[in-house]
């Protein structure tokens, strides 16, 4: 993992919003990677839902900005121990997307793929009902490049390796399957509240 800004040895200030083992980062964003920061236009841009879906289908830049906008507003939490408050990220909900490809009853997970070639698994119901998002805005701005701009996937209430950047697509699938960091001893599922950090947490 690449790591451009210090997380380690912060204090643990209390703050009725952070879950356990986590610390305020205030107005720090640190900047964390498994991989190099892609140089990805939003005109190379593409997002694409297939597996057990009905239709698979893919969104190029302006399709995906001609959907319903929506916008998260909220807290994010790093599973190095960082919290940040009060954050706002624009895009579109995750369940446009899922709308328009129809996902098979019989589709219980999903894994997120990176244009990078990263991925990360999630249960299908983390994504759904108004709790995922596709961003590309952060305060108002396009989302930064070493953020997952052009795009990200956003899953706010779990820890944030399950927020891919440079998000490509998702599989949906009938059973879990590991993406990167849980096939490197992190957690299935990542809820930081009830601090699933690693396998067997």
């Amino acid at each position: 993992m690449n790591v451009t800004r210090g997380f380690t040895g912060r204090p643990r200030v209390h703050h009725p919003g952070l879950p356990p083992g986590q610390y305020d980062a205030g107005d720090d964003w640190p900047v964390l990677s498994a991989e190099v920061t892609p140089e990805l236009a939003p005109a190379d841009w593409t997002f694409r839902v297939d597996g057990l879906v009905e239709r698979p289908w893919t969104w190029d830049w302006e399709q995906a900005h001609a959907l319903p906008g929506a916008a998260y507003e909220g807290d994010i939490h790093c599973v190095t121990g960082w919290s940040k408050f009060g954050v706002r990220f624009s895009g579109v909900s995750l369940d446009a997307f899922l709308d328009g490809a129809r996902p098979d009853a019989s589709a219980t997970h999903a894994v997120a793929h990176s244009h990078t070639g990263y991925t990360a698994s999630l249960p299908l119901a983390d994504l759904t009902g108004g709790r995922a998002w596709i961003a590309w805005e952060y305060d108002g701005r396009p989302l930064p490049a070493e953020h997952g701009g052009p795009a990200r996937l956003l899953v706010p209430h779990l820890y944030f390796w399950k927020s891919v950047k440079w998000i490509a697509g998702l599989t949906l699938l009938d059973h879990d399957e590991p993406g990167f960091w849980e096939q490197n001893g992190y957690h299935a599922r990542g809820n930081p509240w009830q601090e699933q950090r690693y396998h067997g947490d």
